[in-house]
């Protein structure tokens, strides 16, 4: 069977870990030059050499270094026609309660970081032949639950902004959103770790009856990249496993976790030993 991507020259920011580091390693599977941008040095250069691939060290959310870095990563290619914006972080708060600065770093990571991609990328991909763009919003954006402002906000932005580059850049690059229900990675595992067993509720209430693991969003977003999604541009893809058929994925989430809360600051002090 004939590689997906073969002769692609890809850039996928998040790399390092979790969805980014399972695209990239998918991509490379496909035929497609890959180069791992990561805030973490040590883990673009990880996924690098395990799939023979260029490593950059940089924070999106800081446009100049992205610029760079995309120019760097397009020229030691010799072009660029993918780009995956996938870098992300979340946290829990109720609106109220919210730092101003911790929800300006949090839509800064997860929508402004988006568009400084485009604004980098887009005119290198014009130069050449076009290409494909996707973005990473999240079943937040489209089902949001208590607790998850910013990211909720930042995440529906990613998909509106996804259209009006669509809108924009077509017929030459084809642009996407894929929004992950309930992941297996890095930002999920802790609270799998402090509410025991809410992983095999999700599953229970996911129509595939499973949680997804970062395969799957891979494959949908090289599926995307490809000449298979030739005639899609402006969608967002839910990759969720059924999961928002019956709600948002962290529904009640903000409730247990201010009950935790509240029970460890009302805790007896432990007994001496």
């Amino acid at each position: 069977m004939a590689e997906l991507l073969k002769g692609q020259r890809a850039l996928v920011t998040g790399g390092g870990s979790g969805i980014g580091r399972a695209t990239c390693k998918l991509m490379a599977a496909e035929g497609a030059q890959v180069a791992v941008v990561d805030l973490s040095e040590d883990a673009a250069r990880a996924v690098a050499e395990e799939i023979s691939a260029m490593g950059y060290c940089c924070d999106v959310t800081d446009y100049p270094a992205l610029q760079s870095c995309v120019s760097q990563a397009a020229e030691a290619m010799g072009g660029l026609s993918i780009l995956f914006n996938n870098a992300g972080s979340s946290a829990i708060c109720r609106v109220h309660d919210w730092p101003q600065h911790e929800w300006d770093r949090i839509v800064k990571l997860n929508l402004s970081a988006v568009f400084y991609g485009i604004k980098a990328a887009a005119p290198l991909m014009l130069k050449g032949k076009g290409g494909a763009i996707v973005n990473t919003s999240s079943i937040s954006g489209v089902r949001p639950a208590a607790g998850e402002a910013p990211y909720a906000a930042a995440k529906a932005g990613v998909a509106a902004l996804t259209c009006v580059a669509a809108l924009e850049y077509g017929p030459s690059i084809r642009v996407n959103s894929v929004s992950p229900g309930m992941v297996r990675t890095a930002m999920t595992e802790p609270m799998f770790e402090t509410f025991p067993g809410i992983e095999a509720d999700l599953a229970t209430r996911a129509a595939l009856k499973r949680i997804g693991e970062p395969e799957d969003i891979a494959a949908a977003v090289v599926f995307l990249c490809s000449d298979m999604a030739r005639f899609i541009t402006g969608q967002n893809l839910v990759v969720d496993g059924g999961l928002t058929l019956h709600g948002s994925a962290v529904d009640g989430a903000l409730d247990r976790l201010e009950i935790l809360l509240q029970d460890t600051i009302q805790a007896p002090p432990a007994a001496p030993r």
